[in-house]
């Protein structure tokens, strides 16, 4: 026997939750994978670029460094030269470590579109609850 959508029973209407429900959990669950995998992607290929930078840095750096204690040594010893430079170089090292820190605490791998659309269909759920 047929039903059309306001005869069905009790039953039928929650099997028709039940189903509706699991496939939209099968697609939160799927959406947050696909976001995580994009997130974790994205992380990795900006963490090869800056290695890359970093190693190119470095080398450009060492130039400089030396350029910098030939200077200095024209009027100081060497030693002295290369001392002060040393220095120089550990503070604005640990100024720039302490800045990469801070952006990666502040970096998330959280699913956050999930998180919303899962906030959007408890919110769908409870009101077309109350409502019927």
């Amino acid at each position: 026997m047929l039903h059309s959508a306001g005869d069905k029973s009790l039953g039928e209407l929650f099997g028709d939750l039940t189903q509706k429900f699991s496939t939209l959990v099968r697609q939160e669950v799927q959406l947050a994978k696909t976001e995580v995998t994009q997130n974790v992607s994205r992380l990795a290929q900006n963490a090869v670029k800056l290695v890359i930078g970093a190693v190119l840095a470095i080398f450009g750096l060492q130039a400089l460094i030396a350029a910098v204690i030939l200077l200095l040594a024209q009027s100081m010893s060497p030693w002295l030269a290369a001392l002060v430079v040393g220095i120089g170089i550990i503070v604005i090292g640990g100024i720039v470590a302490m800045m990469g820190i801070s952006a990666m605490k502040k970096a998330s791998l959280a699913p956050q579109n999930t998180i919303e659309t899962l906030k959007e269909d408890a919110q769908w759920a409870k009101d077309h609850v109350t409502t019927h």
